[in-house]
């Protein structure tokens, strides 16, 4: 089994930045995905998510509320797009790479069984995981958090910097090079 640290924190504190900040520092030693939000000139209109070997698929959007029985919030949920893309690099990374990074362990991403058991096979694996995660209760999310050998860092606005480079540091103790 594999270390694991998951990060969490509130809405639009800085997760994704820092997992794609992480994501650079490790370069190809890195598989996984992030999330990245769909803006327009009305806000937030959904999320896309992004491999980190460069493939884009959008998984919710305002738009497909009405057309799919999984919906958070104001967004419908497409859990093939999530399947086909984030758990497939979920596990590609388990094949070939020495790190896998995941944005995000969230309650959109919680309605794929597919997703929650790649989730499961990372957390068997030797290679580190790296995630964010939910600060919102969630029973899935909160036993992911309990699970043996689990670090679960508090991302805030004034410890950002802080725990970016505490971040580079423990990729560094898992024997990892890092590039700043």
């Amino acid at each position: 089994m594999g270390s694991i640290l998951l990060i969490t924190g509130r809405p639009g504190v800085g997760k994704t930045t820092l997992i794609q900040a992480l994501a650079r520092a490790l370069g190809e030693q890195a598989g996984g995905f992030y999330t990245e939000e769909i803006r327009g000139p009305q806000g937030r209109l959904g999320f896309r998510l992004v491999t980190l070997d460069g493939r884009v698929a959008v998984f919710a959007h305002v738009d497909w509320a009405g057309r799919t029985p999984h919906r958070v919030g104001r967004y419908g949920v497409d859990l093939e797009a999530l399947d086909r893309l984030g758990v497939a690099a979920i596990r590609e990374a388990l094949m070939g790479k020495q790190v896998v990074l995941v944005d995000e362990i969230g309650k959109m991403e919680l309605f794929s069984v597919a997703f929650r058991q790649a989730l499961e096979e990372a957390a068997a694996s030797p290679r580190p995981l790296i995630a964010t995660i939910t600060l919102h209760p969630h029973p899935w999310a909160d036993a992911f958090k309990r699970r043996p050998g689990v670090e679960c860092w508090e991302l805030t606005p004034s410890n950002r910097e802080r725990l970016r480079e505490r971040a580079l540091a423990w990729l560094r103790a898992h024997g990892l090079r890092v590039v700043e």
